[in-house]
């Protein structure tokens, strides 16, 4: 039925939403872009795989933030911390795949090229909703609840909080803010601890719902995110949010008219199509883009 698909293409959409805002806070801060940022998802899945086993589902959710966080902390030493200043930006992107690239390998070391499956779901998870005549598995309703408190803590995080002003004003301009008696180092690790937590907790998301964790969905799924960051603007959190919802009601409906072989392309179609008639992005600013050149 449409309604199922819409539901289960809004579901993905918050997923794609959570990771691609993730993306979003680093180039919107930093002006830098982190490839080790589809790794940290697939890393969350992972997580699952090792958490589950010994702990309660809630608890497993605190580890993948936990575990994402310290990985972007140490994405940010390795490949970000020695490489400041606007000529360096294709280096440290460079560096940050290159950290992607071992965590990869290391993954496929320990559990293989095959996707390994998690422990099942057990009490009020397993149970099912109805809605408008068609079913639902209860684990959409945390999917959604989680990213949605997400979204909102992290805005109200910027919005309201000594920290989160500071992390603006370093989006504005590091020099200026670095005058201003703010530290730009610890501003930097915030950002990077952030957008790694909420790209391995959408990876544990993503890992419950299918029911298993692959090392090659940092790939195709961090290729969707940074394209849906692309759709709604750089550095535009809201943006990251309204395409990534966009985007995932986008394949349901593929797959609703038969046209599912074709559900891949959608983001990479959108993107291209937006880009034409909207260079910066739907949310995104041409004077920000000009500044970003």
């Amino acid at each position: 039925m449409l309604t199922g698909q819409i539901v289960n293409g809004f579901v993905s959409g918050m997923m794609y939403a959570l990771v691609a805002i993730g993306f979003t806070l680093v180039v919107g801060v930093l002006d830098k872009l982190n490839f080790t940022h589809p790794e940290v998802l697939m890393f969350g899945g992972f997580v699952g795989v090792i958490s589950l086993n010994v702990l309660p589902l809630p608890w497993a959710f605190v580890a993948a933030i936990a575990v994402g966080g310290a990985m972007g902390l140490i994405t940010e030493f390795i490949a970000f911390r020695r490489f400041q200043g606007s000529d360096a930006k294709i280096t440290a992107a460079l560096a940050s795949m290159a950290v992607g690239l071992i965590v990869t390998d290391l993954v496929q070391k320990l559990w293989g090229t095959e996707a390994v499956t998690l422990p099942p779901l057990t009490g009020w998870m397993a149970q099912r909703f109805s809605l408008a005549g068609v079913e639902f598995p209860n684990l959409q309703i945390v999917i959604v609840g989680i990213t949605l408190g997400l979204a909102g803590g992290l805005h109200l995080f910027l919005e309201r909080s000594k920290a989160g002003r500071q992390i603006r004003a370093v989006a504005e301009s590091s020099v200026s803010a670095s005058l201003l008696g703010i530290d730009v180092r610890r501003v930097t690790q915030a950002v990077f601890l952030i957008s790694s937590a909420l790209a391995a907790e959408a990876g544990l998301l993503l890992a419950l719902r299918t029911g298993a964790a692959s090392s090659d969905i940092g790939l195709t799924f961090g290729l969707k995110a940074f394209a849906i960051m692309a759709i709604g603007g750089l550095g535009d959190l809201r943006g990251a949010a309204v395409g990534g919802v966009i985007i995932g009601i986008l394949e349901a409906l593929m797959f609703y008219f038969g046209l599912g072989r074709l559900s891949e392309l959608t983001v990479w179609a959108a993107m291209i199509l937006v880009l034409m008639y909207r260079p910066a992005g739907i949310f995104g600013s041409t004077h920000v883009l000009e500044q970003r050149a």
